[in-house]
């Protein structure tokens, strides 16, 4: 049987997963009907959200600026949802920002806690959170900001571009 172009190697089945979000989600930011700035922008708000370790608020932060920046809300909700289909990657890239922000804050990094060493009421104690979830978020943060304007900046200028692109060949047929 002749071998296909298409019929190389399989993907593992994470990236292949990513693969069919991207094509999924691509179509969608394509289809919507707003301007490429607001599209592009929404999209950007959402890849900077994405990196910062603001966990659960990150959905909820990216549609908010979205809003307030009045630009596309969808978009930036689509785009800070493609962290959490590349989640397999994002320990590593938490990580990183966490050295890179403890390098950039002239602070040593955190030895390692066991979480066994703690009770369950210990988790909702105040005294808890300030010794070891604050001292470890600022950093991340402040490292997060490396990647994530930088990431911001060249999503925009790429979608804006494919937008515009996209929209000129569709007006001239």
């Amino acid at each position: 049987m002749p071998v296909r172009p298409r019929d190389g190697p399989r993907l593992p089945r994470s990236l292949a997963h990513l693969k069919q979000w991207l094509r999924k989600h691509h179509m969608t930011l394509m289809t919507i009907a707003d301007t490429p700035h607001s599209i592009a922008l929404g999209s950007a708000i959402g890849i900077f959200f994405g990196f910062t370790p603001l966990y659960p608020l990150k959905t909820l932060l990216s549609i908010g600026v979205a809003w307030i920046s009045r630009c596309n809300k969808i978009a930036a909700a689509i785009a800070v949802t493609l962290h959490d289909v590349m989640i397999w990657a994002m320990p590593a890239i938490y990580f990183a920002e966490y050295h890179l922000g403890c390098w950039t804050l002239n602070r040593p990094v955190a030895h390692r806690i066991r979480f066994r060493q703690f009770g369950l009421r210990d988790y909702i104690d105040w005294h808890v959170f300030s010794r070891v979830v604050w001292p470890t978020f600022w950093p991340a943060f402040v490292g997060s900001l490396f990647l994530a304007i930088p990431s911001a900046i060249v999503i925009y200028f790429v979608m804006r571009l494919l937008l515009s692109r996209a929209r000129a060949s569709e007006e001239m047929i």
